[in-house]
């Protein structure tokens, strides 16, 4: 008997996987919670993915692999509850010590209704001084999440991050030598945070086999631009929720030190956001 909840999560990820093209890339500003999830689908969002800092931070703990796959996950499944476009996730690491426990989180992720994730080659704590894992230890960890995903048919979009230019641990040569890897491992596209320049990003689009990601902010180049250069997936990444954090901070020093409180102004309608939370999928 066909299972329906896995027939439509098979379909949302073929959505989603439709939606990384080169030219005319996959926007997305990325969410920590049900009511930034919300907020971004209505502004037109195809789709919405988390940052792991958000997600951290709003659980109560520091970004960088502290965070626990159980929460984790349960933050993905709120999510992913909360809104009506494809979900992806943002796992770190993977929340597991070996390729098998990244096998685990895949599950879990998928069972709470996600249909991308990202996975990172970072290496946080004990690594023996090294910032990134080796070629070979992180691939295996790709192909165990790709392994978890075709067992349960979904096409999940494995994105994998490579953290080269981040933890400054190499440049474009080092970068393609890892997306291949990856790529070949089962990754379905390569994320490289921490460079915007418009000479590299065009190298490492036309030499990574598969759909580019790169994380903008202020003063990155505009959609259009890495649009033109064959980027196929634009990130937040952590940006938007350092942004609302920093309004939380200038709003409580202005309360409580000189009394007044304008920072809050241009802040959403009470009634809007309320009626945003309560409208349900």
């Amino acid at each position: 008997m066909t299972n329906p909840q896995l027939h439509t999560l098979r379909e949302t990820a073929q959505a989603f996987r439709a939606l990384h093209v080169p030219g005319s890339p996959l926007v997305l500003p990325n969410v920590w919670d049900t009511a930034s999830a919300r907020i971004v689908e209505e502004a037109g969002a195809a789709a919405v993915a988390t940052t792991s800092a958000g997600v951290a931070w709003e659980l109560g703990t520091a970004d960088g692999d502290r965070l626990d796959r159980g929460q984790a996950v349960g933050a993905v499944e709120r999510i992913a509850a909360a809104v009506r476009v494809p979900v992806s996730a943002d796992v770190e690491s993977g929340y597991g010590e070996d390729a098998e426990g990244v096998a685990d989180t895949i599950r879990a992720v998928l069972a709470a209704g996600a249909v991308g994730v990202n996975i990172e080659d970072a290496r946080y704590g004990d690594g023996g001084g090294e910032p990134l894992r080796p070629i070979a230890e992180q691939a295996e960890r790709i192909a165990a999440a790709r392994a978890a995903a075709d067992e349960a048919g979904v096409p999940l979009f494995v994105n994998a991050r490579v953290d080269t230019y981040l933890r400054g641990a190499g440049k474009t040569e080092e970068t393609l030598e890892r997306a291949g890897a990856f790529l070949a491992a089962g990754a379905d596209g390569v994320f490289v945070p921490g460079v915007v320049d418009p000479v590299t990003v065009r190298a490492l689009a036309e030499g990574i086999e598969g759909p580019l990601n790169v994380m903008v902010g202020p003063g990155a180049p505009s959609v259009a631009e890495l649009a033109a250069l064959g980027v196929a997936r634009i990130s937040a990444g952590s940006g938007i929720a350092q942004a609302a954090h920093a309004m939380v901070r200038r709003a409580a020093r202005e309360l409580l030190g000189t009394g007044t409180y304008d920072s809050p102004a241009g802040g959403l309608d009470y009634a809007e956001l309320n009626t945003l939370m309560s409208g349900g999928r």
